[in-house]
């Protein structure tokens, strides 16, 4: 009776323990030949069962025992050891399903992280993020390039600089002067003067071997080889030198007297100069890009297509420059026409007139000065009116439009824009 119930006992040990896992045993050739010797068969067959309400695993064990009567005992004993052998190696199974899994997991996350670190992030807000990072990590490099340019072309960068200061302080005092009317200073205008003659003499002193000055000219100076680069630090020097002469020159109206050139007159000739200008600005590069456009690489495979192309590109720059050009020159007719005939705003106001607008201009608040009429009836100063018009087209009392064009170049400003084509 002990053995039949340890034997049950230990039967249902290993039901118990078979529901719980998952996996199935069958015995292998060399196990039904050990138990065949010892005269007990063992058949586990595992069995999914499903449930209405829900999913269940559950197994079926069936055993075959076969044997004498005297050999209860070491049944017994041999299902004692394959039970524990059986639970020993269920467990070691799991132990080795549990580093698995975790050896799964582990790729994914290095997968991860090799997906962020191959720059390919998901969202536009990871790209900026990278993109700083990127930046971060390229600063240092960045620095030493930017130093290794800036010692490599020190003169040239120091040379566009104080071209572009002396512009600026130039034309601010310029436009200072044109506002104070007759009340500017001739020292000043004296002393702008002499500092754009001694800028530009000792900038082509600098560069005398360049021949640079033979740019104003319409011709092509000495610079060997003639790259890009070097095309363009020739141009925008020149571009320069040509501000700097017609500011020079609208020194000089200053310099005129008030009883030759009046305020209305000088505001004429300041803007013609500027006009003429501009026009000489967009001409001096025409030598120096068709030079550049034109000459091909002698060590080329195919020299007549490069050479063909390059002409072909040339003739392209010369008929977009020809445009530009048309519309420039529409715009200096325009200007010598104000110039010759005047700029009809009003006409001259009589003293019934100035009386009943008070005697006293809206602008100035002071006497009227050569009181003009607008078209509108409003009586300003010759001078306090002209000086709007540079830069509104409209009545100052009851915006009624007055001139069809703004001419600003009538204050003594000189266009900023820098003609490199």
């Amino acid at each position: 009776m002990k053995l039949r119930v340890q034997n049950d006992r230990s039967d249902t040990r290993r039901v118990l323990k078979l529901r719980e896992s998952p996996m199935v045993m069958q015995p292998d050739s060399s196990e039904r030949g050990a138990h065949a010797g010892n005269g007990i068969t063992l058949t586990l067959q595992p069995e999914l069962v499903a449930g209405s309400a829900a999913h269940t695993e559950s197994s079926e064990v069936r055993v075959t025992m076969t044997g004498g009567p005297g050999e209860s005992s070491g049944g017994a004993s041999s299902r004692r050891s394959r039970a524990n052998s059986h639970s020993h190696s269920h467990s070691h199974s799991h132990g080795h399903t549990r580093p698995q899994h975790h050896l799964h997991s582990e790729p994914e996350l290095d997968a991860a992280e090799s997906e962020l670190d191959s720059g390919e992030p998901s969202t536009s807000f990871s790209e900026l993020r990278y993109l700083f990072r990127w930046l971060q990590k390229s600063l240092p490099f960045l620095v030493i390039l930017c130093a290794k340019l800036v010692i490599q072309h020190a003169l040239g960068l120091a040379v566009g600089v104080g071209l572009f200061t002396t512009f600026l302080y130039v034309n601010r005092n310029i436009q200072t002067q044109v506002f104070l009317q007759d009340r500017h200073s001739k020292l000043q205008c004296i002393w702008l003067l002499l500092f754009l003659i001694s800028s530009t003499l000792l900038l082509y002193y600098t560069f005398l071997t360049e021949t640079l000055y033979c740019c104003l000219i319409f011709l092509s100076p000495t610079i060997e080889p003639l790259g890009f680069w070097e095309v363009l630090w020739a141009v925008g020097i020149t571009n320069f030198v040509i501000k700097f002469f017609f500011m020079g020159i609208k020194c000089l109206i200053l310099l005129l007297p008030s009883s030759l050139v009046t305020y209305r007159t000088q505001g004429r000739w300041l803007m013609l100069s500027e006009e003429l200008g501009q026009v000489h600005q967009a001409m001096a590069p025409v030598p120096l890009w068709f030079r550049y456009l034109v000459t091909y690489q002698e060590g080329d495979s195919t020299p007549g297509f490069t050479m063909g192309a390059s002409v072909l590109l040339a003739l392209v720059y010369l008929i977009l420059k020809l445009l530009g050009l048309y519309a420039h020159c529409t715009s200096v007719l325009k200007t010598v026409r104000i110039f010759l005939k005047g700029e009809h705003t009003g006409t001259a106001a009589t003293r019934s007139q100035c009386s009943e607008a008070g005697d006293v201009c809206p602008i100035c608040q002071g006497e009227y000065r050569e009181p003009r009429a607008l078209l509108c009836q409003h009586i300003f100063c010759d001078e306090c009116i002209a000086l709007w018009f540079n830069r509104e087209k409209s009545c100052p009392l009851c915006r009624t439009v007055i001139t069809e064009k703004v001419y600003k170049w009538r204050d003594g400003a000189t266009s900023p824009h820098l003609q490199i084509y």
